[in-house]
């Protein structure tokens, strides 16, 4: 076990120094939650929006199982995803499980519903502030589903930042689907762990730093969107 001040001292050098072996992991981390939170958004959003305009039967239960699904234990979602792709599962075939795209998968499992929830409460908000003017027009359902989600588009991208918060932050699913392999599934919290439990804290403590960076380099991101959007609102 390292005394505390030379871990931390350590860990300022392995950031200041480019550690490689920091970097690969930071990497990885960074395209891993980026792909899913992609993904998310592609599948989120539209069905946000659709929840949020369209009328029919089931729409408010999709609205709750959204909202519910905000709440998915990732230990659950990790261990359902890891049936699916071990050898004996649907998806075994394809020989995913213990690589990134495991990863990217649960974590998009986890993200979808967030994306989808929050972005129907914005699309839902800004479709009763339109909506006389959408039917005076007789615009089609699809083209005011396009143009609610342009017009919301700060808004969004705040919901986006948060998906990301919340996947770059997730240990429990991506352990169990990755593995935590050296060089090639382990990410910056799974290597906490991970590192902590070997009594490396210099490399635990440098990933964690970088961690805290990120989460408020988010966090400053989705309060500058918020003010551009109020900023534009007045305008």
């Amino acid at each position: 076990m390292q005394d505390f001040s030379d871990a931390f001292g350590l860990a300022f050098s392995l950031i200041i120094g480019g550690d490689p072996d920091l970097i690969e992991i930071i990497g990885l981390s960074l395209r891993v939650s980026i792909t899913a939170v992609v993904i998310s958004a592609l599948v989120g959003f539209p069905l946000g929006a659709l929840t949020a305009v369209v009328r029919f039967p089931g729409r408010q239960t999709i609205a709750v199982i959204l909202n519910a699904s905000m709440g998915l234990p990732p230990v659950v979602v990790g261990l359902l995803v890891y049936m699916a792709l071990s050898r004996a599962g649907p998806f075994g075939w394809m020989n995913l499980l213990y690589t990134p795209a495991a990863m990217i998968i649960a974590q998009s499992i986890l993200v979808t519903p967030i994306i989808a929830a929050l972005s129907r409460q914005v699309v839902e908000d800004m479709h009763h502030e339109y909506d006389e003017q959408f039917r005076s027009f007789c615009i089609p359902t699809h083209r005011v589903i396009g143009a609610l989600i342009w017009d919301s588009r700060y808004s969004l991208l705040t919901v986006a930042l948060a998906g990301f918060g919340r996947a770059i932050a997730e240990v429990g699913a991506v352990i169990i689907v990755g593995g935590n392999i050296d060089h090639l599934t382990r990410v910056m919290t799974t290597a906490i762990a991970l590192e902590t439990s070997k009594g490396n804290l210099a490399l635990a403590l440098a990933l964690g730093f970088i961690l805290l960076i990120l989460a408020l380099s988010v966090n400053a991101a989705v309060y500058g969107l918020r003010a551009s959007a109020r900023r534009l609102s007045y305008a």
